[in-house]
């Protein structure tokens, strides 16, 4: 079998197994659909357990800053081909997740972040084998990797791109945030000059 079989095999996603993020810190980056990494490898090796298979997760969970826990998994991979019937070494991956996180309303607990966690930490151990790479290296639009540069939002007034703000109590806001906000109480993406015109107060926001 030549070097690269494996790769130019597995290194394509097609458009229906992809999924750009919506929200959240990995905002505009891509996931790739956890079911057809295993469909990628019963097409390679043949079906779990026999041609492929996982060591059981081994999970460690972290604190964080401000009470945030992210629970971190590890695993292994292994392989086997066709023509023989010795395993391939460990193909390890790590992964991980938030099991406890701050969000605007305060600290909220995920019962689906050990689940998360290990997803991540099979998806690292496929992307040795090139198990995806188109995606996490064409562009650099993976969730691992910068992306190219995003338009700011601009003021649907003046037309000016928003900025960062903070609030009374010193909370930071980045740009994209700021333009939720406005959004959220204004209807419309406003800066803070435009904001402060409208009848309703500007909720406190200023200057970064």
């Amino acid at each position: 079998m030549d070097k690269m079989t494996i790769y130019e095999q597995c290194r394509e996603v097609p458009k229906d197994a992809q999924k750009p993020i919506a929200a959240g810190r990995l905002k505009g980056r891509t996931d790739i659909n956890p079911m057809w990494r295993i469909k990628k490898l019963t097409e390679l090796f043949g079906p779990a357990g026999t041609g492929w298979k996982f060591d059981p997760p081994v999970f460690e969970e972290k604190t964080g800053a401000k009470g945030e826990v992210v629970v971190q998994c590890f695993t292994n991979l292994y392989v086997r081909q066709d023509d023989g019937e010795a395993w391939s070494a460990p193909i390890p991956g790590v992964g991980g997740s938030m099991l406890i996180a701050m969000e605007s309303g305060g600290l909220r607990t995920d019962d689906d972040a050990y689940k998360k966690a290990y997803t991540d930490a099979q998806s690292v151990a496929c992307k040795a084998l090139g198990i995806g790479a188109n995606v996490y290296w064409k562009d650099d639009s993976s969730k691992y990797t910068p992306l190219p540069d995003i338009p700011a939002p601009v003021c649907a007034c003046c037309g000016k791109k928003i900025i960062g703000i903070k609030t009374k109590d010193g909370k930071k806001m980045t740009a994209e945030q700021a333009a939720e906000r406005s959004k959220a109480k204004y209807g419309r993406i406003l800066c803070v000059e435009c904001a402060k015109k409208q009848p309703k107060e500007d909720g406190g926001m200023s200057h970064a």
